[in-house]
């Protein structure tokens, strides 16, 4: 399943482009008073540490504010994007003007320890079901993200090895209890969505119970929400359907419950933790030489 955005190398660079730009103007505004005392002719070297294990992910973010700062900065990425590091790894190295590294500092740390966050958060859910034999599920992101970043960390979720839901309102249907009450049965409310959203990318409908299972897959359902079913109910729901629909799983889903999840046969397990309750990968920038001759 694929969105509007289709995250190829130049829609991500554009996409940091814009975001950089953004963030520097907020951080920076009319001009960085700090930076100021730094005489502008000095040149600096610096590196960028990770103080933790981490799967790297932010580098356009990271670069595209660097070099709006100054465009003729020298970086060399000694982590590449979706590589893992190691506590106290230098993943990047860079030379340009010492106001600039400063003034951009703040702004390529956000983003790379965000989606480093992020990328690194959904990369240990993918490994953690992968463990498990005859695993099929896809661990599936949500719409629970930071305001204005949310292209950006459905990117970091596909750099940690997870899978896109939809992106918004716009590209995809999902059915939830408010849509069906509203509607006046699921049947109902299937009928309807074939109607209004033929342009859709798929139609989801969330369910509750094995009733309202039977009644959506009697309906043509193709994709249904199992939200918040225990594990033997989750187990029914995956003998009832019996490859009819593609079943995903929202609702209770940590690191503790995960595997137990996946064991159950669903294709999908969708975490809206994988965005929303981040803590962000510790990078440091030093300054570790001045090359102002």
């Amino acid at each position: 399943m694929t969105s509007f955005f289709d995250f190829s190398d130049a829609a991500v660079a554009e996409l940091a482009r814009l975001d950089a730009a953004r963030a520097l103007q907020e951080d920076v505004g009319a001009g960085d008073l700090t930076a100021g005392l730094i005489d502008p002719t000095r040149r600096a070297r610096a590196h960028v540490l990770a103080r933790e294990a981490a799967v790297i992910c932010g580098i356009p973010w990271a670069q595209a504010a660097l070099q709006q700062v100054d465009p003729e900065v020298r970086l060399t990425w000694r982590v590449q994007e979706g590589q893992r590091c190691t506590p106290d790894q230098v993943v990047l190295e860079m030379e340009g003007s010492a106001r600039a590294l400063l003034t951009a500092e703040r702004t390529a740390l956000n983003f790379l320890q965000l989606l480093s966050a992020v990328a690194t958060k959904t990369a240990s859910y993918v490994d953690a079901v992968q463990s498990v034999p005859g695993n099929r599920a896809q661990i599936v992101d949500t719409r629970k993200t930071l305001p204005g970043l949310r292209l950006a960390q459905k990117y970091a979720v596909r750099t940690g090895g997870g899978t896109n839901h939809r992106i918004g309102l716009y590209d995809a249907v999902l059915i939830k209890e408010n849509h069906i009450a509203a509607a006046g049965s699921v049947t109902a409310v299937l009928a309807r969505a074939a109607l209004v959203a033929p342009s859709a990318k798929f139609v989801e409908i969330e369910v509750e119970t094995l009733a309202q299972l039977k009644e959506a897959l009697n309906a043509g359902a193709s994709m249904v929400l199992l939200d918040n079913m225990s594990l033997a109910t989750l187990r029914e729901a995956v003998q009832l359907n019996a490859g009819r629909a593609i079943l995903e799983v929202s609702g209770g889903v940590n690191l503790s419950t995960v595997r137990d999840i996946a064991a159950t046969g669903v294709d999908r397990i969708s975490i809206g933790a994988l965005t929303k309750d981040v803590q962000a990968t510790d990078f440091s920038m030093r300054f570790i030489a001045d090359l102002t001759a």
